[in-house]
C-alpha cells in the first residue's frame, strides 16, 4: 500500500533547495536517442479540395533539441555541466542539432554520425495551438555491432575526459541503446562506481538491471511487463500498479522506481517504502517532454544525495511546471524554486 505524500517538512524542502543550488557542481553524461522536434506553425482556413484534409498555409519552422538532447537543455537549465553520447545522420537535422547543442555549452564529442540512418525527427504540424498532425522520420533498428562499438568508444572518452557525477539513459527506442552499448556502459558505470538513472521505453526494459533509479511511465510499466486492466477500474489499476512496482524491483533490483502517473502524479518506491505525490492542478497546454523534466530533476538530486521521497515530489512538481508551456520546452529553475519554497509545510 503507497503512502500519499501531500506536504512537506521544512527539513525535506531545505534538501530539495540545497540540492538544486548545488547543480552547478555536477557533471552528467546524457546518454540515449537524440531527435529533433520540428514544429511546422500556420493558419488553416479552407479543406483540400483533393481530399478531405485541411490545408495549412505555412508561416514558421521551429526546430528544437528533443530526446535525450532535451533532457541535457533541461539538465544545462539546473546548471549542470553536460556531457551527451548519442547517434545522429549525416544530414542537416543532425548538423543543426550538434550545433545548437554546442551553442548551450554542452561537450558534444560523444555523439556519432551514421551515413546509413538518418537523424530521428518528428514534425508536429501546428495551427491555432492545435495539433494536426504529427510526422515521424526515423530508422529505430538496433545499432549493428561495428556502430555499438563506436558508441561506446565514445561513451568511454566522456567518462575519462571529466568526473562524471551521475550518468543518464534516456532510451525512446530508437536504436541508439543497443543491448551491447546499454550492458557495457552499465559495466563502466559500476567499475567507476557513477550512479545510474533510466528512462526506459519497452524494448530493452529489463536490461537496465541495478541501477540507481528506474522511471517508467505507466504505459511503459504496463507493456514492460506485461499488466492488463480494464480502462477505468481504478481499484484493479491501484493493485496493478502496486504488483507491477514489486515485480519491476525483484526483476531489475533498482535502488528505487520512480513511476510517472500523468495526472495522478508520481509514484517513488525505494527500500520497501511506496510514497504517491498527486499532481498539482495547474492548466495544461501541453504535456510534451515533461518526462523529460522529471527525469533531469530526479538526476540532479539524486547526485546530490536527496532522498528519495524528496526528490520524487521535487521532479513531480518540475513535471507539472513545464506542461503549462506550449512544445517542448527545458524547466526554469527559478519557477521549480519559487513553487518549492511556496509549498504548506508539516508544522
Amino acid at each position: 500500500m503507497s503512502k500519499t505524500n501531500t506536504i512537506w517538512t521544512a527539513s525535506s524542502r531545505q534538501s530539495v533547495l540545497d540540492g538544486l543550488a548545488g547543480a552547478s557542481s555536477l557533471h552528467i553524461l546524457v546518454l540515449g536517442d537524440l531527435m529533433v522536434d520540428q514544429y511546422l506553425l500556420g493558419k488553416v482556413d479552407r479543406i483540400s479540395p483533393e481530399a478531405p484534409v485541411p490545408v495549412l498555409n505555412a508561416s514558421e519552422r521551429d526546430r528544437r533539441p528533443g530526446g535525450a538532447a532535451n533532457v541535457a537543455l533541461n539538465l544545462r537549465a539546473l546548471g549542470c555541466d553536460v556531457s551527451i553520447a548519442g547517434l545522429v545522420g549525416e544530414d542537416d537535422h543532425g548538423r543543426h542539432l550538434i550545433a545548437q547543442l554546442g551553442m548551450e555549452g554542452m561537450d558534444t564529442r560523444g555523439i556519432l554520425t551514421s551515413d546509413t540512418r538518418p537523424t530521428t525527427v518528428k514534425t508536429r504540424i501546428m495551427s491555432a495551438g492545435q495539433h494536426l498532425m504529427r510526422v515521424d522520420e526515423e530508422a529505430d533498428a538496433d545499432l549493428e555491432t561495428a556502430e555499438s562499438a563506436r558508441m561506446l568508444e565514445g561513451i568511454r572518452h566522456c567518462l575519462d575526459a571529466e568526473t562524471v557525477h551521475a550518468i543518464l539513459i534516456e532510451d525512446y527506442d530508437k536504436g541508439a541503446l543497443s543491448p551491447a552499448v546499454i550492458d557495457g556502459v552499465l559495466a563502466e558505470s559500476e567499475k567507476r562506481n557513477i550512479p545510474v538513472t533510466v528512462d526506459p521505453k519497452f524494448r530493452h526494459f529489463d536490461l537496465y538491471r541495478g541501477v540507481a533509479l528506474f522511471k517508467p511511465n505507466l504505459k511503459e510499466l504496463k507493456e514492460g511487463l506485461g499488466l492488463h486492466w480494464e480502462p477505468g477500474d481504478r481499484k484493479a489499476r491501484t493493485q496493478g500498479i502496486a504488483e507491477g512496482l514489486e515485480q519491476l524491483e525483484s526483476q531489475l533490483r533498482p535502488d528505487a522506481i520512480l513511476l510517472t502517473l500523468s495526472e495522478d502524479g508520481v509514484r517513488i518506491r525505494h527500500g520497501g517504502q511506496d510514497d504517491h505525490h498527486p499532481a498539482h492542478p495547474r492548466e495544461i497546454l501541453d504535456v510534451s517532454g515533461a518526462g523529460d523534466t522529471v527525469i533531469a530533476v530526479a538526476t540532479v538530486l539524486l547526485a546530490q544525495g536527496v532522498s528519495p521521497s524528496d526528490l520524487a515530489a521535487a521532479a513531480n512538481l518540475a513535471g507539472g511546471l513545464v506542461c503549462e508551456k506550449p512544445g517542448v520546452v527545458p524547466i526554469h529553475p527559478a519557477d521549480l524554486v519559487r513553487e518549492i519554497e511556496h509549498l504548506p509545510l508539516h508544522a
